[in-house]
């Protein structure tokens, strides 16, 4: 479902506004780094952070990537997310590289396990 603009898009390195489900009010919205699989959208979070939590209840989210320097050039993705340990660490060094242009990820905090969060979009609008 994803265009080859979408992912060329993805592939930059553009901030995605994640929208998750706040059961009764409203969505949550959090800017993320983001990346593709090429039919997926990712992006990578700790353990135990509000969005986790939210999407771990609510696999329904949506998430729009917008070009920070043609605000009309878009994608806003909505799908189910699923949240996946396996190769979370590398992948949010994969990010560091993109968003950084460093090797390894520096935010880290102590004992913090990340996951990686694969939107499967069920939709797609964009521009």
């Amino acid at each position: 479902m994803l265009t080859e603009g979408d992912i060329e898009l993805i592939n930059e390195p553009q901030i995605g506004i994640v929208a998750a489900n706040r059961s009764g009010k409203g969505p949550q919205l959090t800017p993320v780094w983001v990346d593709t699989d090429g039919s997926a959208v990712l992006f990578n979070t700790s353990k135990g952070r509000v969005k986790e939590k939210l999407i771990a209840a609510d696999p329904n989210v949506s998430i729009c990537v917008v070009d920070n320097k043609n605000p009309f050039r878009w994608v806003n993705v909505t799908g189910t997310a699923e949240l996946i340990e396996e190769g979370a660490d590398d992948h949010i060094n994969k990010l560091a590289k993109k968003y950084l242009g460093v090797d390894e990820y520096p935010y880290r905090q102590e004992g913090e396990e990340r996951v990686i969060v694969r939107i499967t979009p069920t939709s797609r609008t964009g521009a």
